[in-house]
C-alpha cells in the first residue's frame, strides 16, 4: 500500500468498455510527512474521497481485487486516512 493526497479529478467520458463507471482522482504519492514523492497519478476511487484527503492507494493486481472481473486498473483508493503518526508523533490527521 501507498499513501496519496488526492488534488483533483479525472473526467474521462469516452473509455474501454472494460473500465468499471467510477470516479478517477489525480493523487500525488507521499510520504507520511506529505511531501510528495511521485505526482499526477490516476487511482479509480471506491470510497468518495475528496480533494485534501490522504488516501491509502493499491496498485497492480491489487488494484483489479476490489472490483468484480479484470478491469484494467492499475492504482485504486481502497480508504481515507484519518490519522497518520510515527512513535509519539502526529504526522497527519484529518
Amino acid at each position: 500500500m501507498e499513501l496519496g493526497k488526492v488534488v483533483g479529478q479525472v473526467v474521462s467520458t469516452i473509455r474501454d468498455m472494460g473500465l468499471p463507471n467510477l470516479t478517477f482522482l489525480l493523487v500525488d504519492i507521499v510520504d507520511p510527512e506529505g511531501k510528495v514523492l511521485f505526482p499526477g497519478q490516476v487511482a479509480a476511487d471506491t470510497m468518495g474521497a475528496g480533494e485534501g484527503e490522504m488516501v491509502l492507494l493499491v496498485r497492480g493486481s491489487s488494484a483489479r481485487m476490489i472490483m468484480e472481473g479484470k478491469p484494467p486498473l492499475d492504482l485504486s483508493v481502497v480508504g481515507i486516512v484519518d490519522q497518520v503518526t510515527a512513535g509519539k508523533k502526529t504526522l497527519y490527521n484529518k
